[in-house]
């Protein structure tokens, strides 16, 4: 291993100003002779940001009674439950896109928790993605193996949604953690910059069919499930502009094959 490489954790430490001047000036000079990974510390800045902008309101807000009853002194049998309900608190949903925490401790999730983490994950994940420029996905719109890739990977039947006719086009998509799995996001755009995404992963088991509102902020999204695949779909739109979105793309999935196709 370079004894002179500068690891991730100085990265990190550099982004969040934990470093003494010294290793400031080290690692800036390593991010000014190394462009891959100052592009990899903007990406992560544009995370921050965007989370500190979507959950930074949050922690001013009283605990939802759900919560509290979580909270409140249980036998010491029952307290894994409050513990894990108060690191979901604390971290405010960020990171809840690092499947690892949920995937490790599912046990501890009460039910009306694990019901609700996927639809929250989505909402972060177009909090995070949305406002991105120059990396808002993966696989952009144009190449041909998008919905074959995220297939493959989720194992989910994804199809890439036509919403011309709603004024919207393809951007493109990507692939996110979860606790199931890989799950994937499609992003669309229209001709005044507006954008929305849609989540797919597999659906918890107490997840509604019928179609279920839910506004986060200034996020309204729509969510349901069919054929065993979990859609959440995500925008700061009106709720009848984004309703219709979410029709026609219900459309779209249960339309039958195309012969041939």
């Amino acid at each position: 291993m370079d004894p002179d490489r500068i690891d991730d954790d100085l990265l990190s430490a550099w982004l969040d100003d934990e470093l003494d001047p010294e290793q400031r000036l080290r690692v800036e000079q390593w991010l000014r002779e190394h462009p891959e990974d100052a592009e990899r510390v903007r990406l992560w800045a544009a995370d921050r940001d965007a989370l500190r902008a979507r959950f930074d309101l949050v922690l001013d807000e009283p605990m939802p009674g759900r919560l509290q009853r979580l909270l409140r002194p249980r036998p010491l049998s029952e307290r894994p439950w409050a513990r894990a309900a108060a690191v979901l608190l604390l971290v405010g949903g960020g990171a809840l896109l690092g499947a690892g925490v949920v995937a490790r401790w599912p046990e501890l999730l009460p039910p009306p928790l694990a019901q609700e983490q996927w639809v929250h994950r989505a909402v972060v994940a177009h909090a995070v993605y949305a406002p991105e420029q120059r990396h808002p996905v993966e696989v952009r719109a144009g190449e041909e193996h998008l919905a074959r890739w995220l297939t493959r990977r989720t194992t989910l039947p994804v199809k890439l949604f036509n919403l011309q006719a709603q004024g919207f086009n393809l951007v493109g998509g990507r692939l996110l953690p979860d606790a199931s799995g890989p799950s994937a996001q499609l992003m669309y755009e229209d001709a005044g910059g507006h954008r929305v995404t849609v989540y797919l992963r597999k659906p918890e088991g107490d997840t509604p069919a019928s179609f279920r509102f839910e506004r986060e902020g200034k996020l309204n999204l729509f969510y349901w499930v069919e054929s065993g695949c979990g859609y959440a779909l995500v925008g700061e739109l009106p709720r009848e502009q984004l309703l219709a979105l979410a029709a026609e793309i219900y459309r779209q999935q249960t339309a039958p094959a195309a012969p041939g196709g």
